[in-house]
């Protein structure tokens, strides 16, 4: 092969042309030019955030609506002495009078009874039973068994106690007269056993609830603990108090709490059994918070009740939190 610096400089200018590189911009290669100068249109382009609130608005506004201004009002209602004929305003009469009324504390006495023996009972069972339905083969077909109670109305469930506690052809009242509990007279209509029998029926109606809550969170105690007290040589029941029962307090927090608001509020049952009676010895308060609103028509002064029941309720349930958040605490 030639050299071309041997050539001579007319043969060289021409080497020159025919094998030189063609020359590009610096430019042009470090920053390439796309083909395509626009970006094609998006079918689905993401939307602002703000959108979103814009969709929520109507829904936040019916609920605030319909939840807000039925507190507000109550709190006007129980400023003022308020029955059908219209309204005067009273200020706080309405408080300082709940503090004489026998029948206003007698309510809180027998509701604290009624809410005590029923949570007791409820969390008591409920952790048993889904213990039992944890380790048995037949657990799908359990819990559909538990789950029949809950799915009835209360107002059905207490119909139907009504026909089991009948002194007349009752199924329950003939065991218990049986097994000499019981005289001829109906369950209801003493005062010694009227409150034990509306707390049977919401134990019977609701322990259900607290076994599903408690059986999911047994799912979800580490095996591993278990398996290492076992090789220790702890017994089973060492094991539920010492490893279970502590990873089973935030289940047990959601299920209390959901039952200790219901039993302030539910009355269904209450009302179709005993409607407060025999004389006032099932007359919680909600029961008699709804007599003097929806039978007396003392709106105002039902109102008080209820704004007092409400902030109790509040205050109690900020404590259930606290007692069952100390055992996680210590735990950590």
């Amino acid at each position: 092969m030639t050299d071309v610096s041997s050539l001579s400089g007319t043969s060289r200018e021409v080497a020159s042309k025919l094998f030189r590189a063609r020359a590009h911009s610096v430019e042009v290669e470090a920053r390439p030019r796309a083909e395509i100068t626009h970006k094609p249109r998006k079918f689905n382009p993401p939307m602002p955030k703000h959108y979103y609130y814009y969709l929520m608005a109507p829904a936040i506004a019916i609920l605030a609506f319909i939840s807000l201004y039925p507190f507000f009002w109550l709190i006007i209602m129980s400023l003022q002495d308020v029955d059908i004929g219209g309204g005067e305003w009273i200020g706080l009469k309405n408080y300082t009078k709940l503090f004489t009324d026998a029948r206003f504390i007698d309510g809180w006495i027998l509701l604290a009874q009624y809410s005590v023996m029923c949570l007791g009972l409820q969390v008591g069972l409920g952790v048993t039973l889904a213990v039992v339905v944890n380790s048995s083969k037949y657990e799908k077909y359990l819990v559909t068994a538990l789950l029949m109670p809950m799915m009835m109305a209360p107002a059905v469930a207490g119909l139907l106690w009504l026909f089991l506690y009948n002194g007349t052809f009752g199924w329950y009242h003939w065991v218990l007269q049986s097994a000499g509990i019981l005289d001829s007279a109906s369950i209801l209509a003493s005062a010694d056993t009227a409150m034990y029998a509306i707390v049977l029926v919401d134990v019977w109606q609701w322990t259900p609830l607290i076994t599903i809550i408690a059986l999911a969170g047994l799912k979800r105690v580490p095996r591993d603990q278990l398996e290492a007290n076992m090789v220790d040589g702890a017994s089973p029941l060492r094991n539920f108090f010492a490893i279970i029962l502590p990873n089973l307090y935030p289940v047990l927090l959601i299920a209390v709490l959901l039952r200790f608001m219901d039993n302030f509020r539910f009355i269904d049952s209450i009302l179709v059994l005993t409607g407060g009676g025999p004389g006032s010895a099932t007359k919680i308060l909600p029961v008699y918070l709804f007599e003097v609103a929806f039978k007396f028509f003392k709106l105002g002064r039902g109102a008080a009740i209820a704004l007092t029941l409400l902030i109790v309720t509040i205050l109690l349930g900020k404590l259930l939190v606290r007692v069952f958040e100390k055992p996680q605490g210590g735990k950590g």
